[in-house]
């Protein structure tokens, strides 16, 4: 399964470890879990059971219906302790027990996770079982599912998040495409594996922009005001706080100004967007530097959503009565190249953490992040445990990194109170002639062409 190698690895060292084991498999749908699961269990025994949102009688019965029909077996009961003495693997081997959207059944009866531990201990089936209990709900996994295992939590494996891919993973779905073109499907829709489906690998990013975002009838057209809808409501406040953070107001009082909301209304409202992974706060990478950094700063996290409220959202009049290509002429062309930095960055580091696993980097990485300043910004830090740092300059919308442009990342190093034990410079085009002279003279700077490294 394209980007999921990792995932499936880990679900196949569980398999294969003896006893029972009950693992929480959960993200947001479009991350398409339930296929890593199906992939997961071919050629496995295995019983699915997809759990709708129905009442506690009616849950029972369907259940019942189904492992019936599925074992050729009589069930009588309307138990969990029941129904979990039916399922078996026939053979001796480890079953798979899959039960989808379980949230719905806990919500009503919880004595489902007390029938689900029962089984874990051995106490109803006698065979090795993974139980793999999977869930679309994010925001009721993390906020509230804890509270209702208490104790109970020490007999699962674990709770493994299925986030969107990284760029590395989602390079794979585009095998012909350019790092720019990479770059730009990582910017626009992010790395969720159900938009990459629907992005035309055989048309650009203007193509595909104007065919499934901007076009009433393409796939991405309503899906960020879908996406909010399906998770929140009161609508016009979220809609509102998310232009405000997409045009740049990152802070809470700018947003105040912006939105005319009050401060602790903000504060809840943005709590909720960040439960649901659409916004995040900002943290600068701490140096000695800290009072002139910036602090308290908003972003949207949700790559699509991003680019909406960035793009789309604020002209939707003109949407609607103009051409999807010359709507991507007036507002979109000539600011896509600097709204991609960011994403460019965030590939850079991921590149960074792959280096660090392969231990080709000058040091081992401990933490790493950007530091925001009030009057410039580092890319990237990278320190490792006895806070020697590789200090990262990205350039991804300028048509050379230049030597000016390393002035003000010293500049910025300045404020930041940090120094570099090493530096790495990456470019998505090309260096300057004045820069690639001074590094020949400093072996502590590399310059990384990430055309070539990617």
């Amino acid at each position: 399964m394209t980007g999921r190698k990792a995932e499936l690895h880990y679900l196949e060292q569980l398999y294969r470890q003896s006893g029972n084991q009950i693992l929480v498999l959960y993200g947001r749908r479009d991350n398409r879990g339930r296929q890593l699961v199906q992939e997961f269990c071919r050629e496995k025994k295995s019983f699915y059971y997809y759990a709708p949102e129905v009442s506690a009688k009616a849950q029972k019965s369907r259940m019942r219906s189904e492992i019936a029909e599925y074992y050729q077996v009589s069930v009588a009961e309307e138990s969990y302790d029941t129904y979990f003495k039916r399922v078996k693997s026939g053979d001796g081997s480890k079953l798979v027990l899959v039960i989808e959207e379980f949230q719905h059944i806990v919500k009503k009866d919880m004595q489902f996770l007390e029938s689900v531990i029962k089984l874990k201990d051995k106490k109803l089936y006698p065979g090795p079982v993974l139980i793999l209990l999977c869930s679309g709900n994010v925001s009721w996994v993390e906020q509230e599912l804890p509270g209702l295992l208490g104790k109970a939590v020490k007999k699962f494996s674990g709770m493994i998040k299925l986030h969107e891919l990284q760029f590395l993973d989602m390079a794979g779905y585009f095998p012909n495409y350019t790092l720019k073109q990479k770059v730009e499907v990582y910017g626009i829709i992010g790395g969720v594996p159900e938009y990459l489906r629907h992005w035309d690998a055989s048309g650009d990013q203007k193509y595909n922009i104007c065919r499934s975002i901007l076009s009433p009838d393409g796939y991405f057209h309503d899906r960020a005001e879908e996406f909010i809808r399906g998770q929140l409501r009161e609508l016009t406040v979220y809609h509102t706080i998310l232009e405000a953070l997409a045009s740049g107001k990152r802070k809470l009082n700018e947003l105040y100004q912006e939105t005319g909301f009050s401060r602790a209304k903000i504060s809840v409202y943005l709590k909720n967007l960040m439960e649901f992974d659409v916004v995040e706060k900002v943290y600068s990478f701490e140096t000695g530097g800290w009072e002139n950094a910036q602090k308290g700063l908003y972003q949207i996290k949700d790559t699509f959503i991003n680019f909406w409220f960035k793009f789309v959202y604020p002209h939707l009049s003109e949407l609607y009565r103009t051409e999807p290509e010359e709507f991507y002429e007036k507002y979109i062309a000539g600011e896509l190249e600097q709204y991609l930095n960011r994403y460019f960055v965030k590939l850079c580091m991921e590149y960074l953490q792959y280096l660090d696993s392969s231990s080709k980097l000058p040091l081992k990485i401990h933490k790493m992040g950007t530091w925001v300043g009030k009057k410039g910004t580092i890319d990237i830090i990278a320190q490792n445990s006895v806070r020697e740092n590789l200090i990262c300059l990205c350039n991804w919308s300028e048509p050379e990194l230049t030597f000016e442009m390393c002035q003000k990342l010293f500049a910025s190093m300045d404020q930041a109170k940090v120094a570099a034990n090493f530096y790495y410079l990456f470019t998505a085009k090309a260096f300057d002639e004045k820069l690639v002279k001074m590094v020949s003279k400093d072996s502590r700077i590399l310059l990384v062409d990430m055309n070539q490294a990617i």
